[in-house]
Formats: structure tokens, sequence, C-alpha cells
């Protein structure tokens, strides 16, 4: 005949306590936990999206620069503007070509320029010539240095900041010149890992 030990009620109610806090309880709200799979769907995105989007914001940005350049006076970069042009020329274009027609030529390449980004034409092309118009919006910081630098305590001024924010389209350039320099083996290459990523996930 087999007796049953009887618990003492101090210890019972001790075990049920622990038994509570070591059941999970649920949380409430939103749940921050997120799977393996959450994460490599979000990879898969940037990898897929992060590059269209930044060519689009970036043509989107240049078509706007160039729009503003087609009304005197609009543009806040329009004397900085003229003033490398002449650096550049050595004075031959303000004696050939009037600054408002020199404004509406950079105007133009300018509006081409995001027009190819924006709708991914000829980017092979376009790419050549935004590396271009990246180094003559940052060619003040070489040939014009007092008037960038001229702040309190050689500090940029406004017309500085302006340029030196374009530092980050000539990132951005970069970036986009690695995916449409792209040989078509260096693509598949990359399609094919991709696909390999797949299968073992």
């Amino acid at each position: 005949m087999t007796t049953t030990k009887q618990v003492p009620p101090a210890r019972a109610a001790h075990a049920h306590h622990a038994e509570r806090r070591s059941t999970p309880t649920p949380r409430r709200g939103f749940d921050y936990h997120i799977s393996a799979t959450h994460l490599v769907a979000v990879d898969r995105w940037l990898e897929r999206y992060s590059v269209p989007l930044l060519r689009i914001s970036m043509g989107a940005i240049i078509f706007g620069f160039g729009v503003l350049k087609y009304f005197p006076g609009l543009s806040p970069a329009q004397n900085l503007v003229l003033s490398t042009t002449r650096v550049l020329t050595f004075g031959l274009v303000p004696a050939v070509i009037p600054n408002g027609v020199a404004m509406v030529l950079l105007a133009t390449v300018e509006c081409g320029i995001g027009l190819c980004l924006l709708t991914g034409r000829g980017l092979r092309v376009s790419i050549y010539l935004t590396t271009l118009w990246v180094i003559g919006i940052l060619s003040p910081l070489a040939v014009l240095p007092g008037r960038v630098f001229s702040g309190p305590d050689h500090a940029p001024t406004l017309e500085g900041q302006y340029v030196l924010k374009d530092l980050v389209l000539l990132a951005a350039v970069l970036v986009i010149a690695t995916t449409v320099r792209r040989t078509p083996t260096s693509r598949r290459r990359s399609e094919q890992t991709d696909r390999d990523d797949q299968h073992v996930s």
C-alpha cells in the first residue's frame, strides 16, 4: 500500500509562487521581438530598393536645382556659380556668353541629368555628366576658398555651407555608379549569390 506524502502548506505556497514566476506572462501592446526571417526580408528589401530610391531622390534634387536656375535671382547659388565659371574658364565665358545664357545652359544640363536619374534612362552617360557636375559645384572649395571660408575664424559662409553639403551628393554618385557600371558577368554572379542565399534560408 502506497502512502502519499503530505506537503507542508508553506512549501506548497512557495512552489506555487515559483511556478507562477517561471511562467512567461503575455506581453501587452507591440511585440518588439523580430525574427530572423523578418531581418532577412528587410535586408533583401534594402538591397533591391535602396539604390533606386537614392537615384530617384538625387534626380529630384538635381532637377529642382536646375529649374531654379531658369529664373534669375531665384537660385541662392547663382552668384557663386557665375564667379566659379568665370575663374574656371579664365574669364572667357562671360566675354562670349552672357551670364543669363550661361545660367540657362547650366540649368538645362542639370534638368537633363535629373530627368535621366529620375527615369533611369541613359544612366551610363548621365552618371559621367553627374560626376562632372558634382566636381564642378565642389570646385569653389579650391578656386574660391576666400569666399567660401570667410566667416568668423575662417568658418564657412552660407555659400560655403551650401557647397559643403554637396559632398553628400558626390558620395551618392559613387554609390549609383557602382551599380550602373556592373558588367553582365558580375550582375549574374550577384543574382546567383542571392538565389543561393534564398535556398539556404
